[in-house]
């Protein structure tokens, strides 16, 4: 395929150039019609490129078959059967994928360590999970994905489950066994969905961790947005083999997608692909050598940065993407709140993860030595500024998070419910999601029985400085909890 073309900015510059003049959605009319104190910010490019769908980037049929190029174009550059663009978020994407394995009441094995997105699609969906736990590691204190052993006792345990939902890589750069997972399922006859949000730039580089749809997977969904150059939102997910139907995949997707995509996440999916299919490789190799310097100029100044060889072995991890800088400061004696704060505050460099004792920075093929120069010379400015010590965080031991589900999320979550108190929780159904955020990851959600090591964990989490955005009492002294009956 001829991976020059990108046929949705090819449509934009066509619309631009052949001088439409709409009178359909958008409203703005090209940006016409926008606020010029809008425009100064946002510049006049943004609107004369955002065109519906019909009538706009296509005809009224789609009869260019401008969207289907496109991704026709995106599965040839991954090695995919078919890919499917979604200006909605892996967060939708991931939600299609879900509904289209599993039936409301039926069964899905599922990582624990699950975004919430994940959590919520089974809410919405009706679908039950059967938890497949990940790895625990105490000295680190976090978890890995689940390898193809924990895979196959839970298929033997569930057996009419319909698939497996992995989650790979984790927001620390941990990667999962997919190969091993993907051969697992499949001689169970279960069809196998990677949530590889974190995994975009996999496939363009052979020196990066398996990506899914090289390794076996049935449906992979991956963020764009994330570790690639999209605009937010912008997500894909992938189909290969004949597992899954195709047809009944995008009937599915149609119930979730908007019908009011944007033009603009279309043509940085299309770009991406066109810029990676040509130079995804060398592109990569520099950001790559650029990261593996930056590591080096980190340790120099006594930093801890988490490699490959802490995290990859029996047990553990089974790959590491080196593109994610995890700096543990446990050490240090700070946290990685503190030290989030501290680095936007005072040197305006902002980090994506940061929990108890880490924070962490992504390297993309949009850095360079002046983008990393500034890292490094913030982390050393954050040595000598007398951030104040870590509040300690109750971190439960080794299986005390994984709670016991003993109503469906969905029946939990639509069930009549009441506030407690915190600290009267204990013992108590869970009827809403907790997720410490980044990576949003659920301590608990709906129809789990909420314990006292995951109520002392957030409440020492919290006054920390966790960060909690879905509890329905943000300053988490109350829970909501199924009603008493």
């Amino acid at each position: 395929m001829d991976h020059s073309s990108a046929p949705v900015l090819e449509a934009i510059e066509r619309y631009r150039r052949e001088d439409h003049i709409g009178f359909i959605p958008p409203g703005h009319k090209q940006g016409r019609g926008v606020d010029p104190q809008v425009l100064q910010v946002l510049g006049p490019d943004v609107f004369s490129a955002d065109l519906i769908k019909l009538n706009g980037l296509d005809d009224r049929e789609m009869s260019g078959n401008v969207i289907a190029d496109a991704e026709d174009l995106m599965a040839d550059a991954v090695g995919a059967n078919r890919a499917y663009f979604s200006t909605c978020g892996s967060s939708l994407s991931v939600k299609t994928c879900i509904i289209t394995v599993a039936a409301p009441g039926e069964r899905l094995l599922v990582s624990r360590n699950a975004h919430k997105s994940v959590v919520a699609g089974l809410i919405i969906s009706g679908v039950d999970p059967v938890w497949v736990h990940p790895r625990w590691d105490p000295a680190w204190e976090w978890a890995y994905p689940p390898g193809p052993d924990e895979v196959e006792e839970a298929c033997r345990k569930a057996p009419d489950t319909k698939g497996m939902l992995l989650i790979t890589p984790t927001d620390y750069g941990t990667c999962a066994d997919i190969r091993g997972v993907a051969d697992v399922c499949h001689a169970h006859d279960k069809t196998l969905i990677v949530d590889e949000a974190w995994g975009a730039h996999l496939p363009f580089h052979p020196g990066l961790p398996a990506w899914a749809m090289d390794a076996g997977a049935d449906l992979c969904v991956t963020s764009v947005h994330k570790m690639g150059a999209g605009l937010e939102q912008s997500s894909v997910y992938h189909l290969r083999g004949d597992r899954v139907d195709p047809g009944v995949l995008a009937m599915r997707a149609d119930l979730l997608d908007t019908t009011s995509p944007s033009s603009l996440i279309y043509g940085c999916l299309d770009g991406w692909r066109r810029q990676m299919a040509l130079h995804g490789e060398q592109l990569l190799d520099r950001a790559l050598d650029l990261c593996a310097s930056t590591r080096q100029r980190l340790a120099a100044l006594g930093l801890r940065i988490v490699s490959a060889d802490d995290v990859v072995g029996t047990g553990k991890a089974f790959d590491h993407d080196p593109l994610k800088i995890v700096i543990d400061l446990r050490d240090l004696g700070i946290s990685g709140y503190s030290a989030a704060e501290w680095l936007r505050a005072h040197c305006h460099v902002d980090v994506g993860l940061s929990d108890h004792r880490r924070i962490a920075a992504q390297i993309t093929v949009g850095d360079d030595t002046g983008t990393t120069g500034r890292l490094v010379d913030a982390l050393k400015a954050m040595l000598g500024a007398g951030l104040p010590a870590a509040k300690p965080v109750e971190i439960p031991d080794p299986g005390e998070l994984e709670l016991d589900q003993v109503m469906p999320p969905r029946d939990a979550f639509f069930a009549n419910a009441e506030h407690v108190s915190i600290k009267d929780a204990v013992g108590r159904i869970c009827a809403e999601t907790i997720s410490p955020y980044p990576p949003g990851v659920p301590a608990a959600l709906p129809g789990e029985v909420i314990t006292r090591p995951v109520v002392d964990y957030l409440r020492s989490g919290k006054a920390a400085g966790m960060y909690l955005p879905d509890p329905t009492d943000s300053d988490l002294e109350t829970v909501r909890v199924v009603a008493a009956r």
